[in-house]
Order: C-alpha cells, then structure tokens, then sequence
C-alpha cells in the first residue's frame, strides 16, 4: 500500500469516528477551527441506493451560500451524488440546514469562492502551491480550473 492509500484510509476514518459525528452532536466548532480550517459536513442522498452519506468537506461563506470544492485527483462519491441528489443536509460549525447545491459556472464567482475556501483552509491553505490571500486571479483561476466549485444555497 503506498503513503497516498494510507493516509486516504487514515483520513477515511478520523471522519467516519471523530468529524462526522461531531458535526452530528453540535461539536462542529470543535473540529472546523483555524488549524484544521473550516470545515461542514454534508448530507447528500446516494444515487444509487438513496441512503444518506455524511462527508466532511472544506467550505467558505460568502453571503447567503455556501461554496465547497471538489478536487482535482478525482470524482468524489459525494460531488457524484450531490449532482444527482442537490437537495442537501449542510452541518455548519453553527448549526443544521438544509438547503440545494449546484455546480458554479460563472467565472468570477467560482475564482471569489475558491479563494475564499483556500483562505479558510488551515495548514492545508497553499495546497496548490500558491499564497490565496496574494495570488494573483490568473494563478488562482488556472491552477484551480479543473477544480468544481460547488453552491448551496440554505433554505430559510
């Protein structure tokens, strides 16, 4: 097993014992903090079997949404879903809710959210290889551009 299979695996269950049942308790201040940054955990539906699935993901808050990204190594089961089911359950360090995702499309505000996920990102902020508070957009926008961005927009 290489070292990228064993920290997924590691990672796989520091989320399915400690961050999403957590968020479950009303912890989630606990767990999304400036070292581990900000950090939600989503509820979506699964395509195939219906069932809801819990997956811890970095967030930013802009407004009235909430942006999430899917990263670039590969399709996650949760963006898979997410697209099939966009009705979501959204565990926020400061509560429950639900509410409706969506790819961002627009150019301009996938490079906002990006910038603000990576800003909130913890350690893990320069990931990319780049400085999010001091890039420029240019860099921001093509290193990330294969990268979706995700809205949801809460229900109120």
């Amino acid at each position: 097993m290489d070292k990228r299979s064993v920290l997924r695996a590691f990672f796989r269950l520091v989320n399915r014992f400690i961050v999403v049942p957590a968020f479950k308790r009303g912890l989630g201040r606990i767990i999304s903090n400036f070292l581990a940054g900000d950090i939600m955990v989503l509820g979506i539906a699964g395509r195939k079997t219906g069932k809801i699935r819990y997956t811890p993901v970095s967030y930013a808050r802009i407004g009235p949404r909430v942006y999430c990204y899917q990263g670039r190594e590969m399709k996650g089961q949760w963006y898979l879903n997410l697209v099939a089911n966009p009705e979501v359950e959204v565990l926020l360090p400061s509560g429950r809710f639900s509410g409706h995702g969506e790819e961002v499309s627009d150019t301009a505000e996938k490079l906002q959210a990006m910038r603000q996920i990576l800003k909130g990102s913890g350690f893990n902020s320069s990931m990319y290889g780049f400085d999010p508070v001091a890039a420029l957009d240019e860099v921001v926008r093509e290193t990330t551009r294969d990268i979706n961005v995700v809205q949801i927009k809460l229900d109120q």
